[in-house]
């Protein structure tokens, strides 16, 4: 993972209606695992991680480096929001840009919380790092991520096979900054 450059990190909680983001705290760990090791959350991500090998490996509080946000509804974690910069094993139109990805846990879905986090997110991108585009790569047998990449601006900017699976390669503009 490649940092956001000068950003100070972590940020102020980021508050929505109904989520704050926040930097990861050791009380997350137990969601983290759960998250990671979830078939349904990995089934177009590769499959999951080991049970075991997460209980073992992770760190007391997962997930604590610049870009990364934990999902907090009602003081809870149920999801996490990456915000990286794409590094030279990805395609090219994505190197060196930003690159935003998520991951909810499955009783999360269908109430609109990635749109409310990653819109979020990308709002405080927009404030710190104004005037830079991102990126976004899903698999396009993913509907719903491909149905949230649209909502949130990312426009197609190639498909490219990968990983046994269509990937789909998207790019939102950056927000012009006030003059």
């Amino acid at each position: 993972m490649t940092d956001l450059g000068p950003v100070p990190w972590p940020p102020e909680p980021i508050r929505t209606e109904r989520l704050v983001l926040r930097e990861s705290e050791a009380r997350d760990r137990g969601a983290f695992i759960e998250l990671l090791a979830s078939p349904e959350v990995h089934t177009y991500l590769g499959g999951p991680r080991s049970r075991d090998a997460l209980e073992h490996g992770l760190p007391e509080a997962p997930g604590r480096w610049p870009g990364s946000f934990v999902v907090d509804l009602d003081g809870a974690m149920i999801g996490q929001i990456l915000l990286r910069r794409a590094t030279e094993h990805r395609r090219p139109a994505a190197v060196g840009k930003a690159d935003l990805g998520y991951l909810f846990l499955p009783r999360a879905w269908g109430f609109g919380y990635a749109a409310e986090a990653c819109a979020a997110a990308l709002d405080w991108f927009d404030g710190v790092l104004p005037g830079e585009p991102v990126v976004l790569t899903t698999q396009t047998a993913n509907v719903s991520s491909m149905r949230l990449a649209a909502r949130l601006g990312f426009t197609e900017v190639e498909r490219f096979h990968a990983w046994d699976a269509e990937q789909w390669l998207g790019r939102r503009s950056p927000v012009t900054p006030p003059a």
